[in-house]
């Protein structure tokens, strides 16, 4: 009844808008001092004759004790309770009034308690708010004003190659079969022929072994223009302009510590209506110089080739995420006749001007979950690639140009059988054709190939993927005879089939063949890959000038395997390390092993 009396009494008070008031209490005499008989307590209240008291809660209990409902002892204690509820209230008050300390969340001025929270749980807790704080920041924004708008358009990359390369050759290698450069006798001055053999052409190394410290960089940037335009642009280290190879020779280039160039790679425009179609899908266009849009092995392209000119890719889902089919094709510019061609004469000489029209079509087939498979089927066609005799002359002096000089092919490599390109016509002037016979080269055969190439993965475990890639090719536009006949060339000085057309060797034919395992991607630290190769390909199989640079020193007439492996040592640096044993089909024997150790980083 005590507590019950008590909640009723201070309601009272807090309906009348009144609080509990203070009540005097006289001093207290010590615990252990005995009251007088018939004194009254001093900490309890005076009787109710006392005065009445301005507090209304004060005044009901004095009327409760008058009337004989409370004691004065029960009195007191309801007097105690209500005070303190009064102070409790009054600081509730003020601290709602008081202004909110910013980092304890407490009123200011007011005693915080702390209480210990361990390491970890720290570190937990700092990690929790920065990861929402990053979170927040992306999704509103912050300090984008701080940042210029062009910048969220670029996507800036490169890499960086170190290489060590050494090449030996075999023992049995025929140095006396005069292994000419036709390259370098292409980009330079014509080559007298007569002069032999009192001098030799430009001529490939085969005997003497070399080592060879290379480097390569390259780094451009993509730009996102909008509306599905896009535009890239890269450039590459190099020891000269050749499609093939971005390698840079150290101390090649006069050594000495002499800078080295820097070669525009990449520089293109597209247009990508794949975000117009279903998810998947794609048809992307291009215009300028790009990567290779076409599925391919590096015996038809090598990788670091780049195309000129226009071209399409796409892909069509057949069967949602099981079968689909992708096509490209382009038109390509090979060589742009001289504006001025020919240069030393008034009159000047129509133009001869080379195109690839290729076209490549295939399928993407997702047998089950482990197994998938990938093939293509293309066609290359290359116009007025191959050399053609000029008309019949007399140079006077080297640089007198013949008609078809044009017709030569620079930037090849060697493999392809050649024809003498001037139809050097003996006179009095140069000793009935025994001097002056500056002649220049071409390609014997036409080129138009159809290649079929494919890959199959097995992808069953997440650390390990199993690929076998393959390729095979036939150029049909070799016709043995007349290859024969333009290399013999009437048997005329310089001529490069030196006995008869019956003699010829030499074929239209290319495979390859090779087994990977491992992680090919090599994004994060610890990812492998390892494969081995083999190929063989035909003097005339494919333009030596667009296939592989680095087995068995560039070109074709090689057959040979490759064995490889890199091993990734941060998600951005790779090591790794390859062998390449490379025999001449066809010809004199040739032997070549070349061995590269080398480290990527991408950036």
């Amino acid at each position: 009844m005590l507590r019950s009396v008590s909640i009723a009494l201070i309601a009272t008070s807090t309906l009348h808008g009144q609080e509990p008031a203070d009540i005097p209490v006289p001093d207290v005499p010590p615990a252990d001092l005995p009251l007088a008989e018939g004194a009254i307590d001093p900490v309890l209240p005076t009787p109710p004759q006392a005065g009445p008291s301005t507090n209304v809660t004060v005044n009901l209990i004095s009327r409760l004790v008058q009337k004989g409902i409370l004691t004065a002892e029960e009195a007191q204690v309801l007097i105690q309770q209500a005070e303190a509820d009064a102070a409790r209230a009054t600081e509730a008050q003020a601290a709602a009034a008081a202004p909110i300390d910013p980092y304890t969340g407490t009123p200011q001025g007011q005693d915080t308690r702390v209480t210990y929270i361990p390491e970890n749980v720290r570190k937990d807790l700092r990690d929790e708010i920065r990861q929402e704080l990053m979170a927040q920041a992306r999704e509103e924004n912050w300090g984008t004003q701080e940042v210029p708008d062009w910048t969220r358009t670029f996507r800036l990359f490169g890499d960086f190659r170190g290489r060590y390369e050494w090449t030996n050759f075999g023992n049995e290698n025929d140095t006396s079969a005069l292994f000419t450069n036709y390259n370098a006798i292409n980009s330079g001055a014509p080559f007298d022929v007569s002069s032999m053999p009192l001098q030799f052409p430009a001529l490939y190394n085969a005997d003497q072994d070399r080592e060879r410290a290379r480097i390569r960089l390259r780094a451009g940037a993509e730009i996102m223009l909008g509306d599905g335009f896009n535009a890239g642009i890269r450039l590459a280290s190099g020891d000269s302009n050749s499609p093939t190879s971005t390698n840079q020779t150290l101390g090649s280039g006069g050594g000495n510590f002499s800078k080295y160039a820097f070669w525009l790679d990449r520089a293109f425009l597209s247009y990508d209506a794949g975000p117009r179609l279903n998810d998947g899908q794609e048809l992307t266009f291009f215009l300028g110089r790009f990567d290779s849009p076409f599925f391919s092995s590096e015996v038809q392209w090598d990788d670091d080739i780049g195309f000129d000119g226009l071209a399409v890719r796409g892909r069509v889902n057949l069967v949602e995420d099981k079968l689909s089919t992708f096509f490209s094709g382009g038109v390509f510019p090979i060589f742009n006749t001289d504006f001025n061609f020919s240069s030393n004469q008034p009159e000047k000489i129509a133009s001869t001007d080379r195109w690839l029209y290729a076209a490549q079509v295939g399928i993407d087939w997702k047998i089950n979950d482990d197994w998938k498979a990938k093939v293509g089927l293309a066609y290359y066609d290359f116009k007025n690639v191959e050399g053609e005799l000029s008309s019949p002359f007399t140079p006077l002096f080297s640089s007198q140009e013949g008609d078809t000089d044009h017709r030569r092919l620079i930037g090849g490599q060697r493999g392809n059988t050649r024809m003498p390109l001037r139809n050097i016509v003996p006179t009095p002037a140069n000793n009935n054709g025994a001097i002056n016979q500056w002649q220049y080269y071409g390609l014997a055969s036409e080129f138009r190939n159809l290649t079929l190439t494919g890959k199959l993965e097995y992808d069953r475990y997440e650390e390990v993927k199993f690929s076998l890639l393959g390729e095979i090719t036939k150029n049909l536009g070799f016709d043995e005879s007349e290859v024969a006949s333009r290399a013999f060339s009437d048997g005329r000085p310089g001529r490069t089939l030196l006995n008869s057309p019956d003699d010829f060797q030499g074929g239209d034919l290319a495979w390859n063949v090779a087994f990977q395992v491992g992680k090919p991607g090599l994004t994060s630290k610890g990812d492998w890959v390892a494969s081995l190769g083999y190929r063989y390909v035909e003097s005339d199989a494919v333009l030596d000038g667009f296939t592989d640079s680095d087995f068995g020193g560039g070109g074709t007439n090689l057959k040979g395997f490759t064995l490889g492996g890199a091993y990734a040592i941060s998600p951005n640096v790779r090591i790794g390390a390859r062998w390449m044993s490379a025999d001449e089909i066809d010809g004199p024997p040739l032997a070549t092993d070349t061995i590269q150790f080398d480290i990527n980083a991408r950036f």
